[in-house]
């Protein structure tokens, strides 16, 4: 296996399977690899900068939810108000869920975010019947 940092995939190649892998460097220098097999791992690294502000991140930009959340988030007026605590995967703002590799604590697999997101839908659903 080799990692090749700092590149962007550009492309992939084959006829009804993999053949090759193009990638493009920073510098813009464009690369082909015969391979048949390709591993990609995303979701390392949060990307949720624009939330911050809004809900509660930990300190690597993760979103945090139910008992993650801080005491201060979870005892704060927001949840006072809304008469109940945070369900597992809501975040510090009632009704606001997240779910698979944006939260924090999360395995980082698809299933698994297949599964919190189903999860969820669930909790939507209480939240909402819940009266006002």
């Amino acid at each position: 296996m080799t990692v090749h940092r700092r590149t962007v995939m550009a492309g992939l190649e084959g006829d009804g399977h993999l053949g090759a892998v193009q990638v493009e460097t920073e510098g813009g220098e464009r690369r082909g690899f015969a391979t048949s097999a390709l591993f990609l791992f995303i979701g390392a690294d949060a990307n949720t900068g624009w939330l911050r502000g809004c809900v509660e991140l930990d300190r690597r930009g993760f979103v945090l939810t139910g008992a993650s959340l801080s005491p201060a988030a979870r005892d704060g007026e927001r949840w006072r108000l809304a008469g109940r605590a945070p369900f597992l995967l809501e975040t510090s703002l009632p009704g606001i869920f997240a779910a698979g590799d944006v939260r924090s604590g999360s395995v980082k697999r698809v299933a698994s975010a297949v599964g919190e997101g189903s999860m969820a839908v669930s909790f939507v659903h209480a939240h909402i019947a819940r009266p006002a």
